[in-house]
């Protein structure tokens, strides 16, 4: 028996039966709660398990497990112990008394497992499904928002098909490259590629800067911006021309207050330039929406060869 216990992976302990201190005392402990602790045998034996524990232990499940045991029943739960280093792990524990033959309690029997990643993978989970379920809601709102305005800036039924399912597509491929990411987060330049790659014919398409991974909260919004600039370019500006060109060059800056990405959208070649004479959707939601839901500085100017658009946006404290 000593031999299999000896050959688990479990760390095991045996305690003498009292719980108030100084006890329980330490009577065994195999390898593997050695390998797990960082203390050596003769360290623990003798010892209190509680020697464990430190400031960040929860005291109502030590509280629970105490509650249990007086009661003579087993405990099962979970709990943060500190090594011999000082570093933390989450430890499961399976505690159950040793009876003879009369009932009475002579010792307790600890089984412990490292459960340190397990925990931190349900966490990530739990915080994945609060993302979700926040990202869920604030995409709803936007396809209603994006309905509402595009019926209103549409002149005609087969205008709103076209505008409508351009932009709920660009949404879609926006919340893939989030989803796409561990740390649901979406490149810049790859929102960008996703818009303006399809017209890339003959290098006609520029992009410089920096890698910069923008948030969902961020990336939605600048996505949305990205696909109406895209489509003014396709109807009105440079793509719609085949000399034209679109140069879109960005830069990161450290600021007092927090990064600020600093974007240029610069159209060359292209028809005549000249300022928007009706507020569309895609005009409205660069100097209104984009402006509301991330604080970006919008300026629009007709340049002598081209629409150039200077965005700037300030990014959150990481």
């Amino acid at each position: 028996m000593k031999a299999a216990v000896e050959a688990t992976g479990e760390a095991i302990l045996i305690t003498t039966a009292e719980l108030d201190e100084p006890g329980p005392r330490i009577e065994y402990a195999n390898a593997a709660f050695v390998r797990l602790s960082g203390y050596g045998l003769d360290e623990v034996i003798g010892r209190s398990p509680r020697f464990l524990q430190g400031s960040r232990t929860e005291r109502a499940e030590l509280d629970r497990a105490r509650a249990l045991l007086e009661a003579g029943e087993p405990f099962q739960g979970e709990a943060l112990n500190y090594r011999k280093d000082g570093s933390t792990y989450m430890v499961e524990w399976l505690i159950t008394p040793v009876r003879e033959a009369d009932g009475r309690i002579t010792h307790w029997v600890s089984a412990q497992r490292d459960v340190t990643d397990r925990r931190a993978f349900e966490e990530r989970q739990a915080m994945m499904v609060r993302e979700l379920h926040h990202r869920v809601k604030n995409t709803l709102a936007t396809v209603q928002a994006v309905l509402n305005a595009t019926m209103r800036s549409a002149v005609s039924l087969p205008e709103f098909g076209r505008a409508f399912t351009g932009r709920i597509v660009s949404l879609a491929r926006t919340h893939a490259l989030i989803t796409e990411d561990q740390a649901q987060v979406a490149s810049f330049e790859g929102l960008l590629r996703a818009e303006l790659d399809p017209y890339n014919e003959n290098g006609r398409i520029t992009l410089r800067g920096p890698d910069l991974r923008l948030p969902s909260e961020l990336a939605v919004p600048i996505g949305m911006a990205l696909h109406e600039l895209t489509t003014n370019a396709l109807r009105h500006g440079a793509l719609a021309h085949p000399n034209g060109r679109v140069t879109v060059t960005w830069t990161v800056e450290d600021r007092p207050d927090g990064g600020w990405l600093a974007w240029v959208w610069n159209e060359h070649d292209g028809p005549p330039p000249s300022l928007p004479t009706r507020e569309g959707f895609g005009m409205r939601l660069i100097n209104r929406i984009l402006s509301a839901q991330t604080g970006a500085e919008v300026d629009i100017a007709a340049d002598a060869d081209g629409l150039r658009i200077s965005i700037g946006i300030p990014l959150p404290k990481r």
